[in-house]
Formats: structure tokens, sequence, C-alpha cells
């Protein structure tokens, strides 16, 4: 029988089973489903085929790990690609060994096997932890705590996901790594960053080389960026300075110097011309 009454830090009752509870169970594959907090979403066909053929002449050597839901139905807390590779071998049962748990163990319990594993992609392993932040309420101190990481390596990985979809796709298909996408987020935007990126994959520069190239971006957008507010500073300055000459000319007239002035636009330049009639201005003297 569960052993009960022990409380967790959130004031959770958890349920432990006993040593004789533990043991494996031949379980009918349609009777197991999928977890949904599962992190992993790609299951490369090639890796299933030559696990399945490893099960059809050894056998699962290493048990799935599921809990009950229903009367008839289980949940998988680690070992989905054993059972896909399973059902691929034609296997109508797997042996298992059924724990319980509630949706929020399961979850982390499914996150921590897959990060045990170290082959989960960087950003199934990013999505997997946001899930669990968001989904069960906890800080990402407590999720570093549950996963045995740093906070800072957590805040790390969740940044990962202010990439857009395309751009993670991008990066998993070209086989990037953690730190090639890490020196992507230095660029905020995202046009310049999607050209840094196709730059790095055609040119398959390590981590320093991108890490060069996407300085070297930076340091020209902002030059660029400068060289354009500088010019509409310019432009703004000049726009007064014409100002300046059609006032003083229209203060000329309204005091009776027939004053003349006429601008020619160079493109480079332009040339005001003021004509002020001397016989005016004697008059006016």
């Amino acid at each position: 029988m569960p052993v009960k009454g022990k409380t967790s830090k959130r004031g959770e009752v958890l349920n432990y089973l006993s040593k004789s509870e533990n043991r494996i169970t031949e379980i009918p594959t349609i009777k197991i489903r999928p977890n949904k907090t599962q992190p992993r979403r790609i299951f490369e066909e090639d890796k299933l085929r030559d696990l399945a053929k490893s099960i059809e002449e050894n056998g699962i050597l290493q048990p799935l790990t599921v809990r009950k839901v229903s009367q008839s139905e289980y949940e998988i807390i680690a070992g989905e690609r054993r059972l896909r590779a399973a059902v691929l071998a034609g296997l109508s049962k797997v042996p298992c060994i059924v724990i319980k748990c509630n949706d929020r163990e399961s979850a982390i319990l499914a996150l921590l096997e897959n990060l045990q594993r170290c082959d989960l992609g960087i950003f199934e392993e990013a999505r997997g932890i946001s899930k669990l932040i968001r989904r069960y309420g906890i800080t990402q101190e407590q999720a570093a705590q549950k996963l045995g990481k740093s906070q800072s390596t957590i805040a790390n990985k969740l940044r990962l996901l202010n990439l857009s979809y395309d751009e993670q796709d991008w990066i998993v298909q070209a086989g990037l790594s953690e730190r090639h996408a890490r020196a992507l987020l230095k660029i905020y935007d995202q046009q310049l960053r999607k050209e840094a990126l196709s730059k790095i994959i055609a040119d398959n520069l390590n981590v320093a080389q991108s890490e060069e190239l996407i300085e070297n971006l930076l340091y020209n957008s902002a030059a660029v960026e400068t060289k354009k507010i500088r010019h509409k500073i310019i432009i703004k300055d000049i726009r007064i300075f014409i100002n300046t000459i059609n006032k003083a000319v229209s203060t000329m007239r309204q005091s009776g110097i027939d004053a003349v002035c006429k601008h020619y636009d160079g493109g480079d330049y332009i040339e005001y011309t003021v004509k002020i009639p001397k016989t005016t201005t004697e008059r006016s003297a």
C-alpha cells in the first residue's frame, strides 16, 4: 500500500509506492497513452527503426515508467521512444513500472528523465521548462532546484524562446548549438538576425566566427543608424536656415524694401540669391 502523510515543501501530500509495489508489469501497448507534458516533439524515424530492430532481437532492456490514470489506461512518464519502437517491432505488451504521482509530479519527472538523457533538442528543453513554470505556477528558482541547474542557466535557456519559430527550425535543421542561438539573441532586429543566421548556416561558421560576424553586423548597423540620425538633423537644420532667409526677405518687403529672393537646388547644395535694390535702401535710410 502507498505510504501517505508525508508533506512536500509546497504543502502537497505525496504518495509513494512500497518496494513490493515497485515491480515490473506487462501492460498492453494500446492501454498506454503519451504524456501531455512530454517535452520531446521530434522522434527521428531512422533512430526509431534502429531501436525497433534492437527490441526485436533483445527485447526491452529498460522498462517504461507509467502512471495509472483510469481503470484501463496508463500515461507514460518515461519511455515514449521505447513504446513507439516496440509498436514498430510488433510488440503487443511492454514491461512497465507503475508509480503513483499527480499531474505536476508527472510533468517534472517526464522533463527530468529527458534532461538526464542529454538528447533533448535545445528548444524542446526550453519549451519543456517554460511549460513546467507556466502550467504549475513555479518560479525559475524552483524549476532550477528541481532540474539541478542554476537559476541563470534556466533563465538563459528560456531566453532562447525569444527566437521566432522559423529561426528555431533553421537552427535545428542546420545542427547549430545552443551557443550559436544565444549569440543570435544579441540582435534585436529580426531582419538583421535572419541575415546573420543565413550567413552562419551558408558559411558553416563555428561559434567564435558567428560571434565575430554578429558583432560586425551590429557595429555596421549602429553606424548606418547614426548616419541616418545625423542626416535627419542636418536636413532639419537646413530647413531652419531656409526659413530664416525667407523670413528676413519677408520682413524687408514689409518694411518697403523690394527685396527679391531666388534659390536653386543643385542636388548636393542649395543656392540662394537675395537682391536688395540700393535705391530703396537709401530711401529707407
